[in-house]
This record gives C-alpha cells, sequence and structure tokens, in this order.
C-alpha cells in the first residue's frame, strides 16, 4: 500500500511539473497585455499623423508605412498626439534641445562598407545653416540610432523611425545589397532620407501618396520637387538637401 501511494505521488508530481512547464511555455508566447495596449495606441498615433489604414503594415513588433518608416508597438507616444498643429512636414514631435546637439549614431558591423556613404548623409544634416542639429559616429554605447543592414525586399531601399520621448528614432535599416548596385550619391541618399526620419520628417509629398493631413513646418510650406524627403524615389531622387529641406531643419532645430 505504502508502495502504491508513493507510486501515485510520484506520477501528480510529474503531472504537476509538465503541466507548469506547459503553462510557462504558453504564457511565453502571449505578448504582455501593456505591450497589445500600447501597439493599439500605436496605431491610432499613426492614423491620427494622416496615413491611412490601407498603408499601415503589421509587421511583427513593429508597423510599416509606406514602406520605409517604422513605428515600434512600444514606442512612446508623444503627451500631445499628433494633429495638434493644423511643406516641408514633419510629426509634430522633435528631438529635444538637448540631444540634438549630439545625435549619436552607432553603425553595426554589417554596415561599416558604407561608412563613406553614412558621413556623407551626416555631413549633409550637419552642415545646414543655422541649425545646431548634429550627427556624430561612435563605436561603443551609448548611442540614439542604430543604423543596420537588413534584406528588406524589392523596391525598398531603407527604413527608419520617428523620434519618441524627445530622443532621435532608435533605428535605420538599410537594405544594402538591393542599393550596392546605385551611385555613390544614390546610396548617401537613401542613408540621408532615412536619417530624416530620425529626426521627425515625413515624406515631402505626403499628399500624393494617399496621406490625409500632415503637421506643417512653420512658415515652409509647399511641395518640393527637389526635397531629398520626398518619398518613393528609391534611387532616383534628389541627393542633396533642398533649400526648403534646410529651411525647415533650421526653423525645427
Amino acid at each position: 500500500m505504502k508502495k502504491n501511494l508513493k507510486q501515485i505521488a510520484i506520477v501528480a508530481l510529474v503531472v504537476l511539473v509538465i503541466a507548469a512547464c506547459k503553462k510557462n511555455q504558453e504564457s511565453s508566447t502571449i505578448e504582455p497585455q501593456e505591450t497589445v495596449k500600447n501597439a493599439d495606441k500605436v496605431l491610432q498615433y499613426i492614423k491620427d499623423l494622416g496615413f491611412p489604414s490601407t498603408s499601415i503594415v503589421d509587421n511583427g513588433n513593429e508597423f510599416i508605412v509606406e514602406e520605409d518608416i517604422t513605428f515600434p508597438k512600444n514606442m512612446e507616444i508623444p503627451a500631445y498626439g499628433a494633429g495638434v498643429k493644423t511643406e516641408q512636414y514633419y510629426t509634430g514631435s522633435i528631438v529635444n534641445s538637448t540631444k540634438k546637439l549630439n545625435i549619436r549614431i552607432f553603425v553595426d558591423p554589417s554596415m561599416t562598407s558604407m561608412s563613406s556613404e553614412i558621413n556623407s548623409a551626416i555631413a549633409q544634416w550637419n552642415g545646414v545653416p543655422n541649425s545646431t542639429l548634429r550627427f556624430s559616429v561612435v563605436t561603443t554605447a551609448p548611442y540614439d540610432i542604430l543604423i543596420k543592414n537588413e534584406n528588406l525586399g524589392n523596391g525598398v531601399c531603407g527604413q527608419g523611425q520617428f523620434p519618441s520621448g524627445g530622443s532621435a528614432g532608435a533605428l535605420v535599416k538599410i537594405n544594402k545589397n538591393y542599393i550596392a548596385g546605385n551611385s555613390f550619391a544614390q546610396r548617401a541618399r537613401t542613408i540621408c532620407h532615412e536619417f530624416g526620419h530620425c529626426i521627425s520628417f515625413r515624406h515631402t509629398n505626403w499628399a500624393a501618396q494617399g496621406e490625409s493631413t500632415a503637421t506643417n513646418v512653420p512658415g515652409v510650406t509647399g511641395t518640393d520637387a527637389l526635397s531629398l524627403m520626398n518619398g518613393g524615389q528609391c534611387g532616383s531622387g534628389a541627393t542633396v538637401l533642398s533649400q526648403k529641406d534646410k529651411d525647415a531643419t533650421a526653423v525645427l532645430y
């Protein structure tokens, strides 16, 4: 009888352990409720910025808009939301007054072969007259922006994030193999464009891309065929910041 009780106890213990493991395994695959709630807020924020629902792609831990703008689902939403100001255009949220003085870029080893293009892009933003915005490359943490290579599929040169919580957008992805055949100027243009998203710039041709609204940069209005921040021009767009691009940067920074 004691032997049977001992056997029963062992079986019960095994069942309990298996059940506990199964529960832990299942729970690990469930997205935390807070992340789910924040993702809903991020989705609404994207819509408030004027991006149509049809242009928003759910890509796991992030939303992608217009192929090259990414929104992490755990991002901090600006306290005042979007649309508080009713073309250079921007999100209404910029890098704060301290961090804009030195936005640190860490170049992932996958992108070191394009260090010259990265430096060219940085020089363009750093060279804007009447602006205190400055980018720099750092080789160790801490940093503000990580730039890395990622296969984004055909037709997508790169992707960048908008600012969040007063910090620059934290990630730039470059489709290095896809743009390798482009000219040096066009490769640098792709990187410069994505850095522009990291400091809040929207696509200057937002209306032509079907967006319902965008926030004006005060005093710098209208479309601009020469803008480096025009979207949908992968490998063929302007390779230098236009005068309006520079004017808008000076206004914001």
